[in-house]
């Protein structure tokens, strides 16, 4: 069984900052550090760390992206499927204020270069009962989605960031769903919270399993027959960058290694733990040596 994930590869530019900058302010930072990034890619890291075999497929520019490639690498990652763009590299500016929180400003750049035929050249690496992993900082999703769906891969699916696309793709063809409120709510069309939004999710997609994550009130899982929650476990903030990744691909590479879903969120929410309480994105993601002794 492979993880196909095709998605992002970014350039993060972090500023430390005292506040987010305001309209028509022009505000000092303290600190600037340039990390790999994207939500495709920390993803990958994250899977790979948890001890799954993944395959990242996406696309870099020319000149600007090969020290991502290497950090996929060096994780464990095959990059084979990475193609090489003329132009820029996806990146994000990214303002982390002091009590952790960020506000990210992204620049598609390679990411939305992704064409139809580089698509079915990746696909044909994969087959029925693998799993495909997705987000929505890339293009030709939906696609993606249709040929995944072809090949009785199992797709699963964070849609973020969120946008007018998500309502275009097949949701309909999705096994897995790792989201928060605001996304199941535009989802739905509906906004609300906890289970009962869960089950309104639920009954519009009635064949697939939900994640639905709470902050720090945790997350909620469900299959259309059981309900599991899980809490977090607090620790210092120092920055929540990836914890969002890092619980989707600790969740999902928990699956594949035969967790059953209430062992493996309780394993995400621990990988996630220790990501908020390091600098950086892909950097702050633990090894699963790391999460077993939390």
């Amino acid at each position: 069984m492979k993880i196909l994930n095709y998605g992002s590869l970014n350039i993060d530019y972090t500023y430390s900052v005292d506040h987010f900058v305001r309209g028509g302010e022009t505000l000092s930072s303290d600190s600037m550090n340039v990390f790999s990034g994207g939500k495709g890619l920390n993803q990958s890291i994250a899977l790979s760390k948890s001890g799954a075999e993944v395959w990242h497929a996406g696309a870099v520019g020319t000149g600007d992206g090969d020290f991502l490639i290497r950090q996929l690498q060096s994780a464990g990652v095959n990059t084979e499927l990475i193609a090489v763009l003329e132009g820029k590299t996806g990146h994000a500016i990214i303002q982390k204020a002091k009590d952790g929180g960020n506000c990210i400003l992204l620049y598609g750049g390679a990411n939305q270069e992704i064409t139809k035929s580089m698509v079915d050249e990746v696909m044909e690496h994969f087959e029925a009962g693998d799993y495909l992993v997705l987000q929505n900082e890339i293009s030709e999703i939906g696609y993606i989605m249709e040929k995944a769906h072809e090949k009785q891969m199992k797709i699963v699916l964070n849609p973020s960031p969120m946008d007018h696309r998500i309502g275009e793709y097949p949701l309909e063809y999705v096994d897995y769903f790792l989201l928060n409120e605001i996304e199941a709510g535009d989802i739905c069309n509906e906004q609300g919270e906890g289970e009962a939004l869960l089950r309104k999710l639920s009954a519009k997609f009635p064949g697939a399993r939900i994640v639905l994550t709470l902050g720090g009130d945790g997350s909620l899982y469900w299959d259309g027959e059981r309900l599991l929650k899980q809490g977090i476990y607090k620790v210092e903030v120092a920055d929540t960058t990836a914890a969002g990744d890092t619980f989707t691909g600790f969740f999902i590479g928990g699956l594949v290694q035969g967790m059953d879903a209430a062992a493996a969120l309780e394993w995400a929410a621990k990988a996630a733990a220790i990501a908020v309480s390091r600098q950086g994105a892909a950097p702050s993601i633990p090894s699963r040596d790391e999460v077993d002794g939390f």
